[in-house]
């Protein structure tokens, strides 16, 4: 006989296919995906956070939010396996799950092609292969797609997250990833952090093209991307944050997203 496939997740932990499993998520983008994968039925927790399908999530139980998770309600809901993410979710939170949660599937997707390794990883414990590889081949349509979009022109642009204080993101985070597609570079900003606190200057200006206020987390706004350009003298656009920072299913709309905001960042 052959052994049971198992399947690695990004701490490198095995995992068997549990086709059965009670799988409480506290990923917003993965619980979607989830649901892509035909998988909605299987899952008994959610956080508040976790929005879309909107049809699907409104009848699974909420457990809290990302980083503060009601461990006793997610008890309470007995679940063979929780999903998580390094940057999502707090590793005290976990720690404390892994006392009586049998299995925790931990993620941590960093560029747009790590969506095929996470919706296998998904399909493959969850027992929805078929629909992981149907996924996994749209991708590749659409990662084709913009590939094979002419080069454009090197940028540099901030991506901000937050402000009051501002925020933006490092090289090494999937936002990153997603604009490198482009060949758009964020400047390095901060100390090794991922999310790291800056503040303007002439100096940094002067070495953008462009500035990028996202959707979330932070609610930037039309009015207050028409308001910085004003005093910055440079574009400034808004972006919607689930496109560029959802990995899991929204990834198909983000990639069709990019070519979009390189068709709008070359009007300028």
């Amino acid at each position: 006989m052959n052994p049971s496939p198992t399947f690695t997740d990004a701490l490198g932990q095995y995992h068997a296919a549990a086709p059965d499993a009670r799988i409480v998520c506290l990923v917003p983008s993965i619980t979607e995906l989830l649901c892509e994968l035909g998988l909605a039925g299987r899952l008994v927790g959610r956080t508040g956070f976790c929005i879309h399908p909107q049809d699907i999530v409104a009848a699974i139980p909420k457990v809290g939010g990302t980083k503060d998770v009601n461990i006793d309600k997610i008890r309470k809901l007995a679940p063979t396996h929780v999903v998580v993410n390094i940057d999502e979710n707090e590793k005290p939170t976990v720690d404390r799950l892994a006392e009586f949660v049998p299995h925790v599937v931990v993620t941590h997707p960093n560029a747009p092609r790590d969506n095929l390794d996470l919706a296998r990883l998904m399909g493959g414990i969850f027992g929805a292969e078929d629909a992981a590889e149907r996924w996994c081949a749209a991708f590749e349509q659409e990662y084709a797609a913009l590939k094979a979009l002419p080069p454009g022109p090197a940028r540099t642009v901030l991506y901000c997250i937050w402000q009051d204080p501002w925020m933006t993101v490092s090289g090494e985070t999937y936002i990153a990833s997603m604009l490198a597609e482009l060949g758009w570079q964020v400047p390095q900003l901060g100390k090794g952090e991922r999310y790291p606190r800056f503040e303007w200057s002439q100096a940094l200006v002067d070495g953008l093209d462009a500035v990028l206020l996202s959707t979330e987390p932070y609610r930037f706004t039309e009015e207050h991307a028409d308001a910085l350009e004003k005093q910055l003298g440079i574009p400034v656009y808004l972006v919607d944050g689930e496109m560029m920072s959802w990995y899991g299913s929204r990834a198909l709309e983000g990639l069709r997203y990019l070519r979009r905001l390189r068709e709008m960042l070359e009007t300028y």
